[in-house]
């Protein structure tokens, strides 16, 4: 026999070997682990105590303040506790509660071990300490422990829920959790929350719909909000309530007939008002900064009851200014039916330092400074700087006349007018709107999705794909923003393209003084636009301030450098639109109504927007208010941005804008082509600095730093956008019509 055969089968026999010595060991591990673990539970099962019930359940009012920490803004307590026995809780009621939250109450001992295993699942993947609480831990929880989420607590709250499970009638566990746990709404019980959800005093006349929508709120009152009318929380609350009805039906507490019946729809809620704590404007300032506060991971149970301290970035004296602008004799119209949202960032940092949604939000819920609407021309600079992104420079010229067709859709200038052939600079300063037609849809590959894009960068919220091919986004009538929103995109201009997410929490405390969040270290800046590019943003949206015709000429009463943009979305009203589907008159058929007015304007130190809209949808006519064209941009929007930002600056240095370069300042890239035979009078369709015999289509006042004209550069654009987290949609948006090809959409103001 060779040699190489003898050891063949010595080799498999080792490897036997070792296989079934490293099978052993892990075996023996596994035991030790047992025992370990066992005896862990035993030592702390033996050694915990159950402690005394929590003073009040340690529920503590949230405070929130100005952004100086010591002014109060409001606060967030509204608790609201009645018991009832057990008696009188319907067998339903309990049995929804049960369904929702711990199908084996009655059977487990006070601990779910799949529960355990799944939270330990999502801490070993490196998530937060949650889950796995069955009904008796919950109430443990509440009565004994606190809210916060560590293994300690966690490990305190098993040994205590199995020893109150062996010492404590399972009645008498369901009785107190019924009447502590949190529903949202300020209601801690669940007589509370049949009054707060449903005006019902009495828990023993909430029907079966009703007790399984409380029982579903109850999960997470933030997650399962229902106000919030979205589509997506919405289905999310009817997903749930039915996962609760199906558990009643298994339980046998409702028949396959009623469960089928009350799932189609939620039953009809019957609130009681806001607490007066939200009274006037500086209500829509606490109900954001809630908001703020549950998008940052904290729990509506947290918000209401641990005693939070929120320092808001509210700036006390510009919310002063703000609210004087807005509330203004000046205003026309009537207040319920004229609407005027105001926000104000600063561009260094994003925070939101003054806001004015409305004028009582206990009256009206809509904050119209983060309610979405149609930006009109506001929209153009996110197509400067697409165009200079793609190697343009402000000289570059474009089709100025009207009307310019595009993709089978004609589109005109306001009133008719015709400019010749503009620079991109000219065409910033008047608002022409064939120009930046001309300019995304034949001179730039693929122009909307760029202008698109060059917006999502700056700070504007995602615009959906169905809108990203359209010229008609060079004046957003479908990408929809908020007061907010520009703001906060039109200081990444001023800031040289750095953006930091606009915010209204600065830094969250808790009890003890801990800090539990802050601005300062969580959000920090991103150089989302090209240095230069930005710069040379703002150098166009200056001369539409600065220079003459220029369409934002009020803001110069600031009286120091100033950039900004008008916008003026058009379209058929609300009004007009039921009237038109009424009786298909002509008259209706136009779509010229004014539905929304902006002007939007930074200095290097703070970026205000301005919106006015009209009517109870915010969708009615403006010019219904006052005289022709007093709604333009460059009008009472313009004069409410004055109003607020002269004296919130008085203080404040006078700063100048960061100078742009001449590259994107200087030569066009030869790549005009006119829609049309230009005039005799047109210059030819070789771009130049000057056309020399059509000195009106030339700004006659375009500043001296201007560079002359040099020989002709050939630019690389620069690289992609890069990607950015967006704002999610912000909560109270009003929809809008998006209007039609031949909707004039915007003005040239």
């Amino acid at each position: 026999m060779s040699e190489a055969r003898r050891k063949a089968p010595t080799r498999a026999r080792r490897k036997k070997h070792w296989a079934l010595r490293v099978a052993g060991w892990l075996l023996a591990l596994f035991f030790l682990g047992v025992i370990g673990a066992a005896a862990t539970f035993f030592i702390g099962y033996q050694t915990t105590d159950i402690p005394d019930v929590n003073k009040e359940f340690a529920t503590n009012t949230t405070t929130v303040t100005y952004a100086n920490g010591t002014r109060e803004l409001g606060s967030l307590y509204e608790q609201n506790r009645r018991s009832v026995p057990l008696a009188q809780i319907p067998k339903h009621v309990q049995d929804a509660v049960i369904a929702a939250e711990d199908r084996t109450f009655w059977t487990n001992p006070g601990i779910s071990p799949s529960g355990m295993a799944r939270a330990a699942f999502n801490i070993a993947r490196g998530e937060q300490l949650q889950g796995g609480s069955t009904i008796t831990q919950q109430y443990v929880k509440i009565m004994y422990l606190t809210q916060e989420r560590t293994f300690s607590r966690k490990f305190s709250e098993l040994f205590i829920a199995t020893k109150l499970s062996r010492s404590q009638d399972k009645k008498s566990t369901l009785e107190g959790y019924l009447n502590t746990i949190y529903f949202g709404e300020g209601a801690y019980g669940v007589a509370a929350a049949g009054e707060a959800y449903f005006q019902v005093k009495d828990p023993k006349n909430l029907s079966v719909p009703q007790a399984a929508l409380l029982a579903t709120v109850l999960n997470n009152p933030s997650i399962f909000d229902v106000d919030d009318k979205s589509k997506k929380t919405q289905d999310r609350i009817l997903s749930r309530y039915r996962y609760v009805l199906d558990g009643m039906r298994l339980s046998g507490t409702i028949t396959q007939a009623q469960a089928d019946a009350y799932s189609k729809n939620l039953p009809a809620l019957k609130k009681k008002g806001k607490s007066s704590r939200y009274k006037g404007s500086a209500g829509f300032l606490l109900d954001m900064a809630r908001k703020e506060l549950v998008k940052l991971g904290f729990t509506d149970e947290q918000i209401v009851g641990d005693g939070l301290r929120v320092k808001t970035t509210i700036d006390y004296k510009l919310q002063e200014n703000a609210v004087k602008a807005v509330f203004s004799d000046k205003q026309p119209g009537k207040p319920d039916k004229l609407h005027i949202g105001l926000a104000s960032v600063r561009p260094e940092t994003g925070e939101l330092v003054a806001m004015v949604g409305g004028p009582d939000f206990l009256k009206s819920q809509i904050n119209w400074a983060t309610a979405r609407a149609r930006p009109g021309s506001s929209f153009k600079p996110f197509a400067v700087a697409a165009a200079l992104q793609e190697g343009k420079t402000l000289e570059d010229t474009f089709e100025g006349d009207g009307p310019i067709e595009i993709r089978g859709g004609k589109y005109d200038n306001e009133f008719g007018e015709d400019y010749g052939t503009v620079s991109l600079l000219t065409a910033t300063e008047k608002s022409v709107n064939t120009a930046f037609y001309d300019l995304v849809d034949r001179q730039l590959d693929s122009g909307p999705e760029k202008v698109a894009k060059a917006a999502e960068a700056a700070g504007i919220p995602t615009i959906p794909a169905a809108d990203r091919d359209a010229p008609a986004l060079v004046l957003g009538p479908n990408a929809y923003a908020s007061p907010v929103d520009m703001a906060s995109a039109y200081g990444t201009f001023a800031a040289d393209g750095k953006r930091t997410p606009a915010h209204i929490i600065s830094e969250v405390k808790d009890i003890t003084g801990k800090v539990l969040w802050s601005d300062k270290s969580k959000l920090q800046a991103t150089q989302a636009i090209d240095p230069e590019i930005a710069k040379t943003t703002s150098y166009a949206l200056q001369q539409v301030v600065d220079a003459k015709g220029g369409t934002g000429s009020a803001a110069r009463e600031i009286d120091r450098p100033a950039a900004g943009k008008t916008g003026t979305a058009g379209g058929m009203s609300v009004d007009h639109r039921r009237a038109n589907l009424k009786c298909k008159c002509e008259k209706f058929k136009e779509g010229d109504d004014t539905l929304t007015s902006w002007w939007v304007g930074y200095t290097p130190q703070l970026s205000t927007a301005v919106l006015y809209r009209a009517g109870k949808e915010g969708e009615s006519d403006l010019d219904d208010y006052t005289d022709e064209n007093a709604f333009f941009g460059g009008g009472y929007p313009a004069e409410t941005w004055v109003d607020f930002m002269k004296p919130s600056l008085e203080d404040l240095p006078v700063e100048e804008f960061s100078e742009p370069s001449e590259e994107n300042m200087g030569t066009p890239t030869p790549t005009f082509t006119p829609s049309k035979t230009p005039p005799s009078n047109t210059p030819s369709n070789t771009p130049s600095n000057t056309p020399s015999n059509t000195p009106s289509n030339t700004p006659s006042n375009t500043p001296s730093r201007t560079p002359t004209k040099s020989p002709t550069k050939t630019r690389t654009p620069k690289p992609p956008w890069p990607t950015l987290p967006t704002t999610p949609p912000t909560e109270g948006s009003t929809p809008n019509d998006p209007g039609g090809p031949n909707d004039p959409g915007d003005g040239n103001q």
